[in-house]
């Protein structure tokens, strides 16, 4: 079946018709010529016939025969002509596939690289030709752009290991100010606040290493983790805060098998997890449940709260986004890791506002084939 509009249709519609022009041309040539040669075929009457009636006896045949042949050839031609449309419209379609089939295979193969396998070259080979032009024209941009991702991940993990030396200086001179036994009190509070932002900072860098490490890929720890013992881990982690929100926590989850690296599925959960206890609201709750379509798992996470726009809801996977000011003391980068680590893993983050208010967070990630023992 042709695609509407594709450069296939295209190319056959422009074949057949070629083709279809040139037949119908040549048999409406064929029928002129043959026409004309039958009106030149004048046969000899006798001698002694009398020559007005015999003139008038040979035009009669001679009209005869014209309206015969005329009514043959037509016939002839209409039949040939609907075969060469049907003909015209094969080898236009053969033709079309067979000037596109390069352009196929560049296509294929450049829809199986993404950003985690740039490394990958179309490397055509053949004639120097257009199709072996644009095939290492490609090639050179994806060398550009591997270029480009492995500097930007390098930069930023080289960053954070190197920010990590000061923060812990200034983390050990803080602890020995506030140790002092004739510390003011002021003096107490200042570090106090500034361990604080310290420990803020210290979890931005790690975030960045996170996010460094989830785009990079090809996890060398890979194993098969079962969401459920996460999401259980997470909530105990978080079980401290809930409480003193007063939330209430269901949590409904059948086996939910994943292959991948478990620390970074572990900080997928643990983020989920945390920012449906973060940011909710006093008395609220949180309603955990997950379900197995086909080759994906689904994890649901949904909480309470305001009417929330969905617009604002979109950005709240890109780095640094929040909702309103009471998300500022987070720092930012939770759902933005979850979408990575989501996405490495071959899964993808939804992020949806409930109509009734609040906010429901949805991962699907390939189901993992769990061989019995």
């Amino acid at each position: 079946m042709f695609r509407p509009r594709s450069v296939e249709v295209r190319f056959t519609v422009l074949y057949a018709v070629v083709f279809l022009l040139s037949g119908a041309a040549l048999l409406g040539l064929t029928v002129l010529l043959a026409d004309g040669g039958a009106s030149d075929m004048v046969p000899a009457g006798p001698a002694d016939a009398d020559p007005v009636q015999f003139a008038r006896h040979l035009q009669e045949q001679l009209s005869a025969v014209r309206q015969q042949q005329t009514r043959q050839l037509l016939i002839g031609a209409l039949a040939a002509l609907a075969v060469l449309a049907v003909l015209s419209v094969l080898v236009g379609r053969a033709l079309a596939r067979r000037v596109l089939r390069p352009l196929r295979r560049l296509a294929s193969a450049t829809r199986r690289i993404s950003a985690d396998s740039l490394d990958q070259r179309l490397a055509v080979d053949g004639p120097a030709d257009e199709v072996k032009d644009l095939a290492d024209t490609i090639d050179e941009l994806l060398a550009r752009l591997e270029a480009s991702f492995a500097a930007q991940r390098r930069f930023v993990a080289d960053a954070s290991h190197e920010l990590r030396t000061p923060l812990t200086t200034m983390r050990a001179l803080v602890d020995v100010a506030a140790a002092k036994p004739d510390a003011p009190r002021a003096t107490v509070a200042l570090t106090g606040r500034l361990r604080g932002q310290l420990d803020r900072v210290d979890h931005l860098l790690d975030g960045f290493l996170v996010l460094a490490r989830a785009q990079h890929g090809g996890f060398a720890d890979a194993a098969v983790v079962d969401i459920g013992d996460l999401v259980s881990a997470a909530v105990r982690e978080t079980a401290a805060e809930a409480e003193r929100k007063g939330l209430s926590v269901r949590v409904t989850l059948p086996v939910l098998p994943v292959e991948g690296s478990p620390p970074l599925l572990a900080r997928l959960i643990g983020n989920v997890v945390d920012n449906a206890v973060r940011h909710n609201e006093a008395g609220g709750w949180i309603d955990i449940d997950g379900s197995i379509s086909g080759a994906d798992l689904l994890l649901a996470v949904e909480t309470g709260g305001p009417v929330l726009d969905q617009r604002d809801v979109d950005r709240l996977s890109r780095p640094f986004a929040r909702l309103g000011a009471e998300r500022t003391g987070s720092t930012g980068l939770g759902l933005s890791i979850v979408a990575a680590v989501a996405e490495a893993h071959g899964g993808r983050l939804g992020l949806f506002a409930r109509p009734g208010g609040g906010l429901r967070v949805t991962v699907a990630l390939p189901r993992a084939e769990v061989v019995a023992a």
